[in-house]
C-alpha cells in the first residue's frame, strides 16, 4: 500500500524540485553504530548477526517517514511498508541479488530470509527479477572485509531511480565497543541529514534493545 504526498502542501517540496533536477541528487552519510550487545545476543542465542541487524535495519527504515518516501511518475509516494533486496555472496564469491519481505517478528523474517538466501546461493548470475526491481525496498549489501570510511554506488543517471542504499562494513573494537560502519546513499529530494540521523538513531536503539 502506499499513498501520494500532497506536494502542494508538503514543507518539503521546494526541496523535491531543486534536488530532482540536478544529474545526481544522492548524497552519502558514513556513521558508526555501536553493536556490542546486538552481537554477544546472537552469539548467545545461536542467531545470525546479519539477519539481526538487517531486520533492526528495516525496523529503523520503517520508522522514518522519509525513508519510505519514492518518486513514482514526478510524484513523491509513501509507502506503508518497506521491504530489502540484498545482496548475498556465495562460496565463488559472486553474489546474487536476494528479495526478502519484512516481517515485525524477527523469527518469521528470519525463516524467511534463511530460505530466500539460501536459493541465491544455489544459482548462479545476479538473480535479478521483477521483485528486485521494486521501489518498496531498500537496497542493502554488507562488506564484512572492509571497516570502510566512504562508499558510492553504481546507478543508472536517469532520473528514476530514489531507492535508498544502506551498506554495513566490517565491526571492530573501539574502546570495548563493537562498531559497526553504516553507509546510507539516498535521494536528497526526499531524505536531508536529519532524517539520515533519525534512522541511524533508531537503529542504534534497536541494536541496543
Amino acid at each position: 500500500m502506499k499513498k501520494i504526498v500532497d506536494l502542494h502542501s508538503w514543507n518539503r517540496a521546494e526541496h523535491f524540485a531543486f534536488f530532482s533536477a540536478m544529474d545526481e541528487p544522492f548524497h552519502g552519510i558514513i556513521a558508526n553504530v555501536d553493536c556490542t550487545r546486538a552481537y554477544r545476543w546472537c552469539k548467545q542465542e545461536q542467531q545470525s548477526f546479519f539477519l539481526y541487524y538487517l531486520h533492526k535495519t528495516l525496523i529503523a527504515i520503517n520508522h522514518t517517514d522519509a525513508m519510505r518516501y519514492r518518486i513514482e511518475d514526478q510524484q513523491v509516494v509513501d509507502y506503508h511498508r518497506i521491504h530489502v533486496n540484498a545482496t548475498v555472496s556465495r562460496d565463488d564469491h559472486t553474489f546474487g541479488f536476494c528479495p526478502i519481505y519484512f516481517e515485525e517478528d524477527f523469527a518469521l523474517f528470519s525463516a524467511q530470509a534463511t530460505r530466500q538466501m539460501q536459493s541465491v546461493k544455489e544459482r548462479s548470475g545476479l538473480c535479478f527479477n521483477d521483485e528486485c526491481a521494486r521501489n518498496d525496498v531498500i537496497h542493502f549489501s554488507a562488506m564484512p572485509w572492509i571497516h570502510f570510511s566512504g562508499i558510492t554506488h553504481a546507478r543508472q543517471l536517469d532520473g528514476k531511480d530514489s531507492v535508498p542504499k544502506i551498506s554495513v562494513g566490517k565491526y571492530e573494537m573501539q574502546n570495548e565497543k563493537m562498531m559497526m560502519p553504516v553507509g546510507t546513499f539516498v535521494h536528497h529530494g526526499l531524505v536531508d541529514a536529519y532524517h539520515v540521523h533519525q534512522f541511524l538513531d533508531r537503529l542504534q536503539t534497536e541494536l541496543q534493545s
